[in-house]
C-alpha cells in the first residue's frame, strides 16, 4: 500500500501546486482578451480536461511521469496584450492556430529547431516584458485594497521563507478566504458552480495571428516545452517528442473551441513527479496521472468564486505567481556579457503594451530584438540555451 500511496501523493501534489500556482493567471489572461466569466470558466475547464486526458494517454503508453500543463507564460501574454481586433472569437482563432503550429512542430522537427534558434536572451526578454505588468498588480492591488491584498502578500512572504514551494499555493488559499469574506459582505457569490463548455466559433484575423498566435507559440515552446524536455532528461527520462507535440497540439486545438489557450509539457512542476521523492523506483513514478482530471471538476466553481472579488485582488495572486518567472527571464535576458542592447529593446517594447497597426507589443518586441541583434555586432555568446521561464 505504501508503494502505491507515495507516487499517488506526489501526483496529487504536482497537480495541486500547478493548478493553484497559475489558475489565477489563466483567468486574468482570458478575461483580458475578451472572455466573459462563463467563457473564462469554460476555458479553464477545457485546459484541465485536455491536459488531464493528454497525460493519461502519454503515461499509459510510455510508463514515464510526463506532466502536462497549460501555458502560463501564454496567459500572461494575454494580460499584457489585452483585447485585440475581432474580440474573443479572434482570440479563440489564435488558440486554434497555435494548436496547429504545435502539431506541425511534432511532424516537422525543423519548426521546433527554428524556435530554439531564437537567441535565449531575446526570448527571455520578451517573456519578462510580457509578465511585468501582471507582476506589478500586487503593488497596485495593495494600494487600492490594502486590507484585502495585505494578507495575501503576507502569506506569500512567510511561506517563501519557510516552504518556498508552497508560497504561491498558500497565497492562493488566503485569496480564497479573503474573497469569501468580501463576497459575504456584499451579497454572496452568484454564478455557475458546475463545469461546462461554452463553444465559440473562431475568427481568423491578422491581429490574432501576429498579436496572439505567434507570440503564444514562441513562449509556449521556448518557455515550457524546451525546458520541460531538459528537466525530464535530467531525471533520466526521454520525452517522446513527436508524440508529445502531437498530443498537445491536438489537445490545444480541441480545447481552443471551449476557450482553452494552449497545453504543453510542464517545466518546473515536472520535477515533482519525476524526482526520486515521488518514488525511489523510476519505473513507478507515472502512477498518479489521473490527478489532473479531478481538478477540472472544480474549475467553474473557482472561476465564479474569484470573479466575485475586485480585479486587483485576483490580479495580486497572479502577479505573485509570476515573480519567479520574471526573475528567471530577466536573468536569462542579461546572461550575455555584451550585446545586451537587443534584449533590452525587446524587454522595453514587450513591457510597453503598445499596439501598432492592430498588432500587439509581443510581436513587435520579438521583431525589434531580432533586427537589432542582426544589425549590431556581437563579440560574446550567451552560453547554453537554458529556457527557464516556465512556471508549471
Amino acid at each position: 500500500m505504501e508503494r502505491i500511496s507515495q507516487p499517488v501523493l506526489a501526483g496529487i501534489l504536482t497537480a495541486l501546486v500547478g493548478f493553484t500556482s497559475s489558475s489565477a493567471v489563466v483567468l486574468t489572461g482570458l478575461h483580458a482578451v475578451g472572455a466573459s466569466p462563463s467563457e473564462a470558466a469554460s476555458g479553464l475547464f477545457a485546459l484541465c480536461a485536455t491536459q488531464g486526458l493528454g497525460v493519461l494517454w502519454l503515461v499509459r503508453r510510455h510508463r514515464i511521469p510526463i506532466t502536462l500543463a497549460w501555458s502560463t507564460p501564454g496567459a500572461a501574454l494575454f494580460a499584457s496584450t489585452g483585447l485585440i481586433r475581432g474580440g474573443w472569437p479572434a482570440a479563440v482563432g489564435a488558440f486554434l492556430l497555435v494548436g496547429g503550429l504545435i502539431l506541425v512542430t511534432g511532424l516537422w522537427p525543423w519548426l521546433g529547431a527554428l524556435i530554439t534558434a531564437i537567441p535565449t536572451p531575446i526570448a527571455q526578454a520578451m517573456l519578462a516584458g510580457v509578465v511585468l505588468q501582471l507582476c506589478l498588480d500586487p503593488v497596485r492591488g495593495f494600494a487600492a485594497h490594502p486590507w484585502l491584498v495585505g494578507p495575501i502578500v503576507l502569506a506569500w512572504v512567510i511561506l517563501l521563507r519557510f516552504a518556498r514551494k508552497w508560497a504561491v499555493p498558500a497565497a492562493f488559499a488566503v485569496t480564497l478566504v479573503v474573497v469569501g469574506v468580501d463576497a459575504a459582505r456584499h451579497g454572496g457569490v452568484h454564478g455557475a458552480l458546475l463545469p461546462h463548455l461554452d463553444w465559440t466559433t473562431p475568427a481568423f484575423t491578422w491581429a490574432g495571428l501576429l498579436s496572439l498566435a505567434l507570440p503564444l507559440y514562441v513562449v509556449t515552446m521556448a518557455g515550457q516545452n524546451v525546458p520541460g524536455v531538459a528537466i525530464m532528461a535530467s531525471y533520466g527520462y526521454q520525452v517522446p517528442w513527436r508524440e508529445t507535440m502531437t498530443v498537445t497540439g491536438l489537445g490545444t486545438a480541441a480545447g481552443a473551441l471551449g476557450g482553452g489557450h494552449a497545453i504543453n509539457l510542464a517545466a518546473i512542476t515536472a520535477a515533482m513527479a519525476a524526482a526520486p521523492d515521488a518514488d525511489p523506483d523510476p519505473g513507478r513514478r507515472w502512477i498518479a496521472s489521473w490527478a489532473f482530471l479531478v481538478l477540472a471538476l472544480v474549475s467553474a466553481a473557482l472561476t465564479t468564486f474569484l470573479s466575485a472579488a475586485p480585479a486587483d485582488v485576483t490580479g495580486a495572486v497572479a502577479g505573485l505567481a509570476l515573480l519567479a518567472t520574471l526573475a528567471a527571464s530577466l536573468s536569462g535576458a542579461l546572461s550575455a556579457s555584451e550585446g545586451r542592447e537587443a534584449p533590452a529593446i525587446t524587454f522595453v517594447i514587450a513591457a510597453s503594451g503598445l499596439t501598432f497597426l492592430g498588432i500587439g507589443a509581443a510581436f513587435w518586441a520579438l521583431a525589434a530584438g531580432l533586427l537589432i541583434r542582426a544589425v549590431l555586432p556581437t563579440t560574446a555568446h550567451p552560453g547554453p540555451a537554458h529556457r527557464t521561464g516556465g512556471t508549471t
